[in-house]
């Protein structure tokens, strides 16, 4: 099963479907093709054979609430939005960390988690940054922008690159 990218009328990314999700969406009127892979699955019925295409946008604009374009709050997501690297010590990262802990009144939200190597976890435990001596080379922010609802991608498709870059 090939993934194929959803475009709003307005050309800007909303997901990825299924290519069967995208061929029903062409048939149905609902959307049009807009780039087929030179090498692209054809999909046969008894009359008819439908190419898949690589991306299809919709043909009436689909509005997206605001939170909506704000990921869930997850370990992979801090990961991915500070680049797998520690946020105290830039090593590899495999874990996060509240800025503030929760045990002193931190939230759990995308302004203070960070993340964090399992060393520097520990280390940190339930301390403020203060009182190591510590300091955050950045501030931490909630991601936004249509590329971080494809953030589970590991690679992106070639073709869908021109339309990815104009949304981040």
């Amino acid at each position: 099963m090939e993934r194929v990218l959803l475009l709003n009328a307005t050309y800007e990314p909303l997901t990825l479907v299924s290519d069967r999700r995208a061929v029903v969406l062409v048939l149905a009127g609902r959307a049009e093709a807009v780039v087929f892979r030179p090498e692209a699955r054809i999909f046969h019925s008894a009359k008819l054979s439908v190419e898949v295409p690589a991306i299809v946008r919709l043909s009436q604009m689909v509005r997206i609430p605001r939170w909506a374009r704000t990921p869930p709050l997850t370990r992979r997501a801090v990961l991915r939005r500070d680049g797998g690297r520690c946020a105290y010590c830039s090593d590899l990262a495999d874990t996060v960390d509240h800025v503030i802990p929760k045990s002193r009144g931190g939230g759990h939200e995308w302004t203070n988690v960070v993340a964090s190597c399992k060393r520097d976890n520990l280390l940190k435990g339930d301390q403020l940054l203060s009182e190591l001596g510590w300091s955050l080379p950045f501030k931490p922010r909630a991601p936004d922008g249509h590329l971080w609802r494809l953030r589970h991608l590991a690679e992106v498709d070639p073709l869908w690159e021109p339309y990815l870059a104009t949304a981040s």
